[in-house]
């Protein structure tokens, strides 16, 4: 079983930085691929950045690439999720996500949901 809480979301102009995180615990102690997933109001889900917190690379989705980094504290064990230069169009629920064992974008590969957190870019 894994438990996610998220927080960090907010409101920010058009260029603006957020930063959202999302403390994770898994029971048996494995590690997990994190991702961060957005769902705009009548838009279907997609996968904005991923990675494994067991160490590797990263995923980008490409309308972020450049403007969003994802990373892991494993310590805390909190994956962070650093927005820069926002856009409008990045307005959306975002949410945390955890899966097993392999890591991707897709959504699928994911079984555990955070509450979601939402961010609102005004132009």
């Amino acid at each position: 079983q894994v438990q996610l809480v998220e927080s960090g979301g907010g409101s920010v102009q058009a260029g603006g930085s957020l930063r959202l995180s999302c403390a994770y615990s898994v029971t048996d102690n494995r590690r997990p691929c994190m991702g961060w997933f957005r769902q705009a109001p009548g838009k279907e889900r997609e996968g904005v950045a991923g990675l494994y917190t067991g160490g590797g690379g990263t995923y980008y989705m490409n309308s972020v690439k450049g403007r969003f980094t994802i990373s892991v504290e494993n310590a805390k064990n909190t994956v962070y999720l650093q927005m820069d230069s926002l856009k409008p169009e990045d307005t959306a629920m975002y949410y945390c996500a955890a899966g097993f064992p392999t890591c991707s974008l897709e959504i699928a590969r994911y079984n555990y949901w955070g509450q979601g957190t939402q961010v609102t870019v005004s132009s």
